[in-house]
C-alpha cells in the first residue's frame, strides 16, 4: 500500500504565531506552508515581553528556548512622576528561574529566529506573496495570490495579525474603534540610574504612563501611554524631524531614568490603539484564525504574542485529539478540533482583551488629584507584595492540559 502523503496545511502570516505553528505541526507529521505578505526582516516594531504561558509553548520546540535573544527580566518596579509624589509605590524581584518577570526581546530579533527556525526544520516560507482570496471547497482550501496564482491544501490557519485577510474573507470587512489612547515606543540605551539587574519598569505621571524592559545587554524598550487623537494604526518608524520632537515630549523631563529613554532613543514609533468587535467564532468550514486575527487585543497586559501562542499550544492540542494519525481531516473532523479550541480559548482572549482595556484606562488618568488616587491605590496594593503579584501570574499562568498531550 502506498504511503499517504502529510497532510497540507496552509498557514497565512509569518510573524510570531505562523512560524511557531508550522514548526509544531511539522513535527507532528503535517506538512505546514507559510504565506507572508511582508518581505523577510521587514520593520516589525519594537519589541515583546515573553512571559511565562508563552515560553511553556516555545520549550516544546527543541532547541527554540535556548535561542531566544532577549533577557530574563528580574525585577519589576512602578515609580510615580506627579509632582509632589514623585518616588517608589511598589517593586518585587522575579522567582520564576526561567522567565523571570517577562523575557524581553526585540521583535525583529525574535521574528527572524522563529522564521530561521522553520526553515531550518523544513518549513516553506513564500515572502512577499499577499493573498486576495480564500475559495473553500468540499475536502480542501484554495488561496488566491494577488499575482492570480493558486495553492491549495487541507485547511487554513490564519495568523496574519491585526489586519487579517482571513478574517475579512470569512466574516466580512469591520470597522476599527479607536480607543482614544495612542502610543509612542522607542529602543534606547540602558540609562546610568538604572539597576543593573534587568527589570520592567512602570512610570505613572500626569496624563500619560510610560513601561520599560530591558531587550538585550545594552537597550531598553519603551512606551509612552497617553490619551491623544486618533492617529493611524501602524507601528513604522517617524521621519527623523519627528523623532527630534518627540525627544523634547514632557515625558522627557520624568525621574528615575524615565526622561533618559526618551532623549537617547535610537528609534521611534508612534500608532493608535483601536479595538474591534468580539467573534463568536474564530472559523467557518476549514479555515481558522489565530492570535490577532482572532482576538486583536491593546498592549496594557503584555500579553498579544502569549496568548497567540496559547492559542497555537490548544489547536495543536485538538489537532492530535481528533486526528491523531496527522491524516487529511474530514470537515467533521476539523468543526470538531476549531468547536473544542475555540471553546477553551474564546472565554480566556475575551476576559483578557477587557482587561488590558480597563488597564490602559487605569494607568492613563488626567488630572492631579485623580493621579494621587491611582497612586494610592498602587501602594495599597504593593504593601502585599504576593497578593500584587498573584495577579499578574494568574495572568500569565495559562489554563494548559499535561504538555505530554503535543
Amino acid at each position: 500500500m502506498a504511503q499517504q502523503s502529510p497532510c497540507k496545511v496552509i498557514v497565512l502570516g509569518c510573524g510570531v504565531a505562523g512560524p511557531v505553528l508550522a514548526l509544531l505541526l511539522k513535527l507532528k507529521g503535517y506538512q505546514p506552508v507559510i504565506y507572508e505578505r511582508s518581505k523577510p526582516n521587514a520593520d516589525a516594531g519594537l519589541s515583546l515581553m515573553l512571559q511565562t504561558n508563552g515560553w511553556r509553548v516555545l520549550s516544546l520546540i527543541p532547541g527554540i528556548a535556548e535561542k531566544l535573544p532577549g533577557q530574563a527580566l528580574q525585577q519589576m518596579k512602578i515609580y510615580s512622576t506627579v509632582p509632589g509624589d514623585e518616588g517608589l509605590l511598589g517593586e518585587a524581584d522575579s522567582q520564576e528561574p526561567n522567565v523571570g518577570m517577562g523575557i524581553g526581546v526585540r521583535r525583529q530579533d525574535f521574528l527572524r529566529m522563529l522564521a530561521e527556525s522553520a526553515t531550518a526544520h523544513g518549513v516553506e516560507i513564500h515572502w512577499e506573496q499577499k493573498v486576495v482570496d480564500l475559495r473553500q471547497h468540499e475536502n480542501s482550501v484554495e488561496i488566491v495570490l494577488e499575482d492570480g496564482r493558486t495553492d491549495t491544501a487541507s485547511f487554513v490557519v490564519g495568523c496574519d495579525g491585526l489586519h487579517s485577510v482571513t478574517r475579512s474573507n470569512l466574516f466580512g470587512k469591520e470597522e476599527a474603534t479607536f480607543t482614544g489612547l495612542a502610543q509612542t515606543g522607542g529602543i534606547s540605551p540602558r540609562p546610568a540610574s538604572f539597576a543593573v539587574a534587568p527589570s520592567v519598569i512602570n512610570f505613572l505621571g500626569v496624563g500619560a504612563h510610560i513601561i520599560t524592559y530591558q531587550i538585550s545587554d545594552t537597550h531598553y524598550s519603551w512606551a509612552i501611554t497617553r490619551r491623544e487623537q486618533e492617529m493611524r494604526e501602524t507601528w513604522r518608524s517617524v521621519d527623523s524631524s519627528t523623532l527630534e520632537k518627540l525627544k523634547a515630549d514632557e515625558c522627557s523631563e520624568w525621574a528615575f531614568g524615565a526622561g533618559d529613554l526618551i532623549k537617547t532613543s535610537e528609534k521611534i514609533v508612534k500608532f493608535g490603539l483601536y479595538d474591534r468587535p468580539k467573534l463568536e467564532t474564530w472559523h467557518k468550514g476549514r479555515v481558522v484564525l489565530v492570535g490577532d486575527a482572532a482576538h486583536p487585543t491593546s498592549p496594557h497586559l503584555g500579553q498579544g504574542a502569549n496568548q497567540a501562542l496559547e492559542d497555537i499550544y490548544h489547536l495543536v492540542r485538538c489537532l492530535l485529539k481528533y486526528n491523531p494519525g496527522a491524516n487529511t481531516p474530514s470537515t467533521t473532523q476539523l468543526s470538531s478540533v476549531f468547536e473544542e479550541y475555540e471553546s477553551l480559548r474564546i472565554p480566556r482572549t475575551t476576559e483578557l482583551v477587557q482587561k488590558a482595556r480597563m488597564a490602559g484606562d487605569a494607568r492613563v488618568v488626567l488630572g492631579r488629584e485623580a493621579c494621587l488616587e491611582r497612586n494610592a491605590k498602587k501602594r495599597s496594593i504593593w504593601s502585599d507584595k504576593e497578593l500584587a503579584l498573584r495577579g499578574f501570574e494568574e495572568t500569565r499562568s495559562g489554563p494548559y492540559s499535561d504538555h505530554s498531550e503535543i
